[in-house]
């Protein structure tokens, strides 16, 4: 048994909490930390009373000291991250400073460009390798699980996987005419970038939301599918064998994109500050405050998500074809910890991936993304733990 730092309080953070709670055996105590404290004690008072000992702290995750003292205070065995990714260097850094083990479930981007990429936590390698201690890079569900799919495919599947198409499907409703289901300024950010493509050892950039296809999801159906640019393309395009063209694709539906359309037309998803009554605003950070919390919407959605990889490659000589992938349903997600199935699918493989460093399965000083570590017991806590996976060995290809 362990302790276990966690910093956020918001719908992902609410789940990582839930499922240590479900692991007392992994999780002896935890201590929830914010800017906002209130929010840290509303989830405590859900969950106190069970095995778990629960504890919360203030602290602001953007001050690194504040951070060590918090850190040198509670002497946890791993910090989850499951904050802001503008402030997974700040965390790191502490990290480093207390000797302790870092996780997260998104790369670091800064705060006023969105470029969605690995080459800032990189730089600490050889840093969290002298230390001896563990960075754990994207695990959450893309990047994470996609990730470990991918090294189970390689593993037991394929000799070489020449393809990955990486399909993120959200067929909930959550009945609000525009409305993101995680924050939405990451959100619009990752929508309105320029998307990307890995192909013969290069990325090839497209113009936002310009590629479309519609791909037959088991339990949900057809779907319109975009390509975006996602990071855990950037870091499979170095540790799968093979690899010669990967794509991400995600859904939206013609209302979301409609909206985002207009409010692209006046100006509201720009990151460029703007003088608004002698103040500097953030026009998208405007937009995040006005609209419905992705923590509220838990109640609200109903349907189901399907999330999974899709490759082709050799085995023994021969052509193969694999796909595998999660179905998950946004109200029995709700049920059981009270939050929707973007939360679910996020919290529940950060949780994972902090089990798998606090129990010695995966040990390996370093910075390392999440398909450089053996993938068989990660999948099989999948199953434990409320994401269990399928497979089809005939699925349809995306052309």
């Amino acid at each position: 048994m362990g302790k276990a730092l966690i910093i956020g309080a918001g719908g992902v953070a609410n789940v990582v909490i839930h499922k240590c709670c479900q692991n007392p055996e992994v999780f002896e105590e935890i201590c929830i930390a914010s800017r906002t404290i209130s929010k840290c004690n509303a989830i405590k008072a859900k969950l106190e009373g069970g095995q778990t000992k629960i504890q919360t702290a203030k602290v602001d995750a953007n001050n690194t000291e504040m951070l060590i003292e918090l850190i040198n205070n509670f002497k946890p065995d791993i910090v989850i991250n499951v904050a802001l990714p503008y402030q997974d260097l700040t965390i790191m850094d502490a990290c480093l400073a207390t000797g302790v083990n870092y996780m997260d479930t998104a790369n670091y981007e800064p705060l006023d460009t969105a470029k969605f990429e690995y080459k800032w936590q990189w730089a600490y390698r050889e840093k969290f390798e002298k230390a001896g201690i563990t960075a754990l890079l994207g695990s959450g569900f893309d990047p994470g699980v996609t990730g470990v799919f991918s090294a189970y495919a390689q593993k037991h599947y394929f000799d070489e996987i020449h393809t990955i198409d990486i399909v993120d499907a959200n067929a909930g409703d959550h009945g609000y005419p525009f409305a993101t289901n995680f924050n939405p300024e990451i959100n619009i950010r990752e929508v309105t970038a320029k998307g990307s493509y890995f192909e013969d050892g290069k990325f090839i950039e497209t113009e936002p939301m310009s590629i479309k296809r519609v791909y037959d999801l088991p339990e949900i159906g057809p779907k319109d599918i975009y390509l975006l640019h996602h990071e855990e393309l950037e870091s499979l395009a170095l540790n799968i064998k093979g690899i010669k063209k990967m794509r991400f694709w995600m859904t939206f539906s013609e209302s979301y994109l409609n909206h985002l359309k207009v409010l692209e037309n006046v100006g509201m998803t720009s990151i460029e500050p703007i003088e608004f009554e002698g103040k500097q605003i953030v026009p998208l950070q405007f937009l995040k405050a006005v609209l419905p919390d992705p923590a509220s919407l838990g109640p609200r959605t109903k349907g189901k998500t399907n999330i999974g990889c899709i490759f082709t490659g050799i085995k023994d000589g021969k052509e193969k074809t694999y796909y595998v992938y999660n179905v998950c349903d946004h109200q029995e997600c709700y049920k059981e910890v009270g939050s929707q199935a973007i939360s679910y699918t996020t919290g529940v493989p950060a949780m994972i991936g902090a089990m798998m460093l606090m129990t010695g399965k995966w040990n390996k000083p370093g910075v390392h993304n999440i398909e450089e570590f053996d993938p068989d017991p990660f999948m099989e806590q999948l199953n434990k733990q409320g994401l269990p996976w399928q497979e089809s060995f005939s699925p349809n290809l995306i052309d």
